[in-house]
């Protein structure tokens, strides 16, 4: 009861500041809570000019990291908020006033377990950025036992930024909860689910060694790459409110005079950001979130650099293969096969109908796919693809959301770069040979064998749970013929070689049939 209240008060002074900026739409549309709705109506002005999304992002702002957080996670539902506002909650400036050094200075020295001055010879108390959850300054290391130091960029966690984060996130749950239980219809959208992802995010991002850990994955993935790198992390200054990793020096990479005048080439670093993106979400699984052009630089040798590794993607291999054959069907326009990958995956219900789905992949593919292939958007397509999840009860799926609007935002980069240029098509070769070694027969045999392994590695399982049953056949409840009991166990007689062998031969026979039927 006590949760209640609190939730319950906490709701009513944000849908006050919501009603202050004239946004009180989602909680309208929620259809949840509704006196608290009523009471900030009455209690606040409104018809404020703008936008309903450039309403909400100014709500969110005044209302805090949270909320910055929160606007930011709904940027890419655009079939939850619709396009628009999930656009304009995509420029929600996630940015803050600095604060205080000697907050900076307890918080380093409590990480660290010792004096800032042991640890830095040089640290800036003046930040360079300063958003929600934390704000950067540069440094420079103390002399290590060689005498030598070096440039890097301290990454500091908000004071009391946590408890904050807490107490929404109870409240976000709450109104999950009766979202889920008040309005049917909005279940297929995974309330309950969705802020259970949305905490894990920020769960990850409040403890910096996950986000340094997440730098040295991606660093890892593209060691061998020379167009793309990572900032080596400094884990001796490394903690959970606290990271230290190299500072970056170069251009932003959405400054295409200074680039350049550099001596730079846009349409190189195009196609080399798409083939990084692409590389990071096909070939690894594990992508960069939030890459706008304030997280992506380019240095002096033209090497792009990348930095905030505070939100990162995962897709497992098979949704990959899914989502390769889905883009597959697209581009042919083989919308059928677009279509039928949708229900082989589990995102469309197996009652609805394909021909209906095909048909809603052509309404959304053809007037994308029939522009100038530099107006190609395959972020837009998804983006376009998940509007129609209402229609046939699509479940939403968090990880495309977050890629969709990844994509949108690289395409983004692409387009300042070199406007005539569509970024896909640069980075063609790789995609042709990814697809041809993950989509081809060779692939198909190799994920079936797979299969066949996994399965038989679990028959030693299935069999002691079936032994389990057998010897309490005795006991009663679950009976079968004498005869029948004598042979699962294992007795000698003319089945009991075959008892032993079937599993095999059905796991190799299944393994077969699922190989000829993918070809």
């Amino acid at each position: 009861m006590i949760g209640h209240l609190r939730n319950l008060t906490r709701l009513i002074t944000i849908a006050r500041v919501l009603a202050r900026h004239d946004a009180l739409f989602p909680l309208e549309r929620l259809g949840v809570a509704k006196p608290a709705v009523w009471i900030a109506k009455a209690a606040s002005r409104r018809n404020v000019p703008g936008r309903p999304g450039e309403k909400l992002a100014a709500a969110f702002g005044e209302l805090g990291p949270s909320f910055i957080k929160l606007g930011q996670a709904l940027s890419t539902r655009a079939d939850l908020m619709g396009e628009e506002v999930a656009a304009d909650l995509s420029n929600l400036q996630d940015s803050l006033p600095p604060f205080p050094f000697e907050d900076v200075r307890r918080t380093v020295e409590t990480e660290l377990d010792r004096p800032l001055e042991s640890a830095f010879s040089v640290f800036d108390p003046v930040p360079v950025a300063a958003a929600s959850i934390a704000q950067v300054h540069f440094a420079i290391t103390a002399p290590d036992a060689e005498g030598h130091t070096r440039e890097v960029a301290v990454k500091v966690l908000r004071p009391g930024v946590e408890e904050a984060f807490r107490r929404d996130i109870d409240l976000l749950f709450w109104l999950s909860r009766l979202v889920e239980f008040a309005q049917p219809q909005w279940r297929r959208l995974r309330p309950v689910e969705n802020a259970r992802a949305f905490e894990e995010s920020v769960v990850i991002e409040m403890d910096l060694r996950f986000e340094a850990a997440a730098a040295c994955e991606l660093a890892e993935n593209f060691a061998d790459d020379p167009t793309f790198r990572v900032p080596a992390i400094d884990w001796q200054r490394t903690g959970r409110r606290i990271m230290t990793q190299e500072r970056v020096r170069g251009l932003r990479i959405d400054e295409p005079d200074k680039l350049i005048a550099a001596g730079l080439d846009p349409r190189v670093l195009v196609g080399n950001a798409a083939n990084a993106f692409f590389s990071m979400v096909f070939r690894d699984g594990f992508f960069h979130a939030d890459l706008h052009p304030g997280n992506m630089f380019v240095d002096a040798e033209g090497v792009l650099v990348a930095v905030d590794f505070g939100i990162m993607g995962r897709i497992d291999r098979q949704t990959r293969r899914y989502l390769g054959e889905m883009l597959l069907g697209f581009l042919t326009g083989n919308y059928r096969r677009a279509a039928e990958v949708h229900f082989e995956a589990g995102w469309v219900p197996a009652d609805k109908s394909v021909e209906g789905f095909t048909q809603a992949c052509r309404s959304i593919a053809e007037p994308i796919m029939g522009r100038p292939l530099n107006e190609i958007s395959v972020a837009r397509l998804l983006g376009q693809l998940f509007q129609v999840t209402e229609t046939f009860d699509m479940q939403a799926q968090p990880q495309l959301l977050l890629l969709q609007k990844s994509m949108l935002v690289t395409e983004g980069v692409g387009r300042t770069l070199a406007p005539d240029v569509n970024m896909w098509e640069l980075s063609r070769p790789l995609i042709e040979s990814w697809m041809a070694d993950n989509l081809g027969p060779q692939a198909r045999l190799a994920d079936g064998m797979k299969t066949l392994s996994d399965s038989v590695g679990r028959l030693p399982r299935l069999l002691e749970s079936a032994e389990n049953l057998l010897g309490g056949m005795d006991k009663g409840g679950f009976r079968l013929h004498p005869e029948t009991v004598k042979a699962l166990r294992g007795n000698r007689g003319p089945l009991s070689g075959v008892i032993t062998v079937a599993p095999w031969l059905i796991a190799i026979v299944l393994g077969v049939l699922l190989f000829l039927k993918e070809s």
